[in-house]
Formats: C-alpha cells, sequence, structure tokens
C-alpha cells in the first residue's frame, strides 16, 4: 500500500526562491520537506481557527443570545481596540 503521492507543482518565483533558500540553508533537506512542513501549518492554523470559532465565537453567541443586555456595540469594540494599538505604539 502507498503512503505517498507524488505531485508536480508551479510556484510564483518568489515563493520558489524561498523554498530554494530554505533547502540551500541546510533548514530542510528537501523540497518536498519545506513542502510538507508549510501544508502541516496550514493544517495547524485551519484547526486553531476551527477551535476559536467554536471556542469562542459561538461561546460568545450563545451568551448573547442568553443575555442580549450584555452586548458591547461593534463601535465600542472597535474604539476599545484602537486605543489599545495607540497605546501600545507609545
Amino acid at each position: 500500500m502507498r503512503t505517498t503521492q507524488q505531485f508536480s507543482i508551479t510556484l510564483p518565483l518568489d515563493m520558489a526562491e524561498i523554498v530554494e533558500g530554505k533547502v540551500q540553508s541546510g533548514g530542510y533537506a528537501t523540497v518536498s520537506e519545506v513542502i510538507r512542513d508549510g501544508i502541516r501549518s496550514l493544517i495547524e492554523r485551519e484547526a486553531a481557527v476551527e477551535r476559536w470559532l467554536r471556542d469562542e465565537v459561538v461561546a460568545g453567541h450563545g451568551q448573547y443570545l442568553a443575555d442580549p443586555s450584555k452586548a458591547v456595540p461593534a463601535e465600542e469594540i472597535l474604539s476599545r481596540i484602537k486605543l489599545r494599538r495607540a497605546a501600545s505604539s507609545t
């Protein structure tokens, strides 16, 4: 039973240079290793987004539905974010 599948891919030159640089620097032994690591990172990022949606967004929406009076208007949240960013950049 086969556990791998061969692909032929085409990358934009800037991406190809990055991949080749990773191999030339010794960080990876082959182009395939770089691509596999990139796909693993993509899978991990997608899983993190799914966890965030499930644990934070759905939970927060449930809290809102349970008591809409505790909701904070989007404009107020945006103002808070802008204030924090301004304070952290000084």
